[in-house]
């Protein structure tokens, strides 16, 4: 982000407006991709995010490049972010957010810690509705709960109770501060709106809701940049304006596919985040910012597999060997678990190449290192040989940091190996776990803080049978995704282990 610097040479003071808009922000997490990752001498002095996108900014302020962004609603499951409220019968939400702050923002990679030392010129929007106020947060204030605040939205979620107060989204008072923007000296806006502006009225009552959502949203939004228009206007004539300088408006419009919140399945919002990044591109087009190539995407064409696994067990700060580590963390009550989602862009590549690897997401739960962590950046590596084909492994090497804000690397192994007697079940679910100080890269010497086992549950392979998602070429092409990527590890399993079962 460009800094006094930019502005002593003339050059516009911009701000990137994130609007909100529910989970229709997938969108603009495509959007990002490209004005973050792809653009060229972009950058923005000033970021806001109002409702859902107040998402998308964490994510920015936590340092995720634009890409990281985007993936994390194209893996998005939006049956994940919410759970029934039991206590709906007495009035008081028809949904809580629990959900949404403990597995969906670790999934995504939030650190709070590393949020509120950010160096970006961020605000949050939030609504104080115990004081009848706007509030706007920066980055040095958040936490998971005022994140959930900043989309608690009325009816649907109940109110954040923070300091004695009231918070909910602030919707109903802006849905894009174009005020706190210009107030930071923005002279340039550029923003993303994906709230509805079909001006349909529909029946139902769900509808009806979110039609007055647009009501206030949009509104606002058209009188604020109304105010603009009419300030340039006076400006240009010579007579007294709202602003003492001429605001430069860039608004990106967008109809989004996505309900702002009932949605069930992945695939809509993968859609709208190719949308944003296709919208996105053409944008800057428009407005003569020139691209850099994209990051290397998948062939086209390719296969893709994803799968979300939990493994848990034991594991002891100050030891180095597995075995023992996972005897003493036992005595000591030192539980870790992790919970992780696979993504297999391009299955073909990587059942040809061992060495490939998949990012893996997800988090780290100890309480000996601070409770539940989030993975910065993970990796998976699935059947790697070790010497002949009946020896693989698969590894895993997860970057963290620890309640302190100490960075440490997960690295763990399954040994799927022909030992006596028929243990498939045990090797590919055990897996034998170093904590190393810092983020080492594989292959790298690092000391080792903490070593434990842990293993998969029968119960927790069963849920991981439920997760596995496929995409691929024509219709039937993810669940052929699917069936390709378990027919390949079963035949991984048969290379090792046939001899001895076929002996006899």
């Amino acid at each position: 982000m460009a800094g006094d610097e930019q502005v002593q040479r003339g050059a516009p003071r911009r701000s990137l407006i994130l609007a909100g808009g529910g989970v229709k922000v997938a969108f603009q997490a495509g959007v990002l991709q490209v004005l973050l990752d792809e653009a060229v001498d972009l950058d923005f002095d000033h970021v806001d995010g109002a409702s859902g996108g107040s998402f998308n900014l964490a994510m920015l302020c936590q340092g995720q490049d634009g890409r990281r962004i985007a993936d994390n609603w194209r893996r998005f499951r939006p049956l994940s972010i919410v759970q029934p409220n039991p206590k709906l019968p007495l009035g008081e939400s028809i949904a809580r957010l629990e959900n949404l702050r403990d597995q969906v923002f670790p999934m995504w990679g939030l650190d709070f810690n590393e949020i509120r030392r950010s160096p970006l010129d961020a605000t949050f929007n939030v609504y104080n509705f115990t004081r009848h106020e706007l509030v706007v947060l920066t980055p040095a204030d958040m936490t998971p709960d005022l994140l959930v605040a900043c989309v608690s939205l009325p009816m649907w979620f109940p109110p954040v109770r923070h300091l004695g107060n009231d918070l909910i989204d602030p919707v109903f008072i802006t849905d894009a501060n174009l005020d706190e923007a210009i107030r930071r000296g923005a002279d340039e806006l550029w923003i993303i709106w994906t709230v509805s502006r079909r001006g349909r009225w529909r029946r139902g009552f769900v509808r009806h809701y979110f039609q007055i959502v647009e009501t206030a949203g949009y509104g606002h939004f058209k009188r604020s940049l109304e105010r603009i228009e009419a300030s340039n206007r006076a400006l240009a004539a010579g007579e007294h304006a709202e602003y003492d300088r001429p605001i430069t408006v860039h608004t990106l419009y967008a109809e989004v596919p996505l309900h702002y919140i009932v949605n069930v399945s992945r695939a809509p919002f993968r859609a709208s985040v190719e949308r944003g990044v296709q919208a996105g591109r053409d944008w800057c087009r428009e407005l003569g910012v020139p691209l850099r190539a994209p990051a290397e995407a998948p062939a086209a064409g390719s296969s893709s597999v994803s799968f979300t696994e939990e493994m848990a067990g034991a594991v002891a700060l100050g030891e180095e060997d597995p075995e023992r580590g996972h005897r003493r963390a036992r005595q000591d009550g030192s539980r870790l678990m992790v919970h992780l989602t696979i993504e297999i862009d391009d299955l073909e590549r990587m059942l040809d190449d061992p060495l490939h690897e998949a990012p893996a997401f997800g988090w780290v739960q100890a309480p000996q290192l601070g409770g539940r962590l989030a993975v910065e950046e993970g990796a998976f590596n699935l059947f790697v040989n070790v010497g002949d084909a009946r020896h693989k492994e698969m590894r895993y090497r997860l970057f963290f940091r620890d309640a302190t804000g100490r960075a440490l690397t997960f690295s763990g192994v399954k040994h799927v190996r022909d030992d006596d007697g028929f243990d498939a079940w045990s090797d590919t679910t055990t897996l034998y776990v170093h904590l190393l100080e810092g983020h080492v890269a594989a292959g790298e010497d690092a000391a080792v803080v903490g070593a434990g086992v842990l293993r998969i549950s029968p119960s927790a392979f069963a849920r991981q049978l439920t997760t596995f998602d496929g995409r691929g070429p024509g219709p039937l092409g993810g669940m052929r995704a699917v069936l390709r990527f378990g027919w390949a590890f079963a035949g991984h399993l048969v290379k090792v282990f046939g001899r001895r079962a076929g002996a006899g």
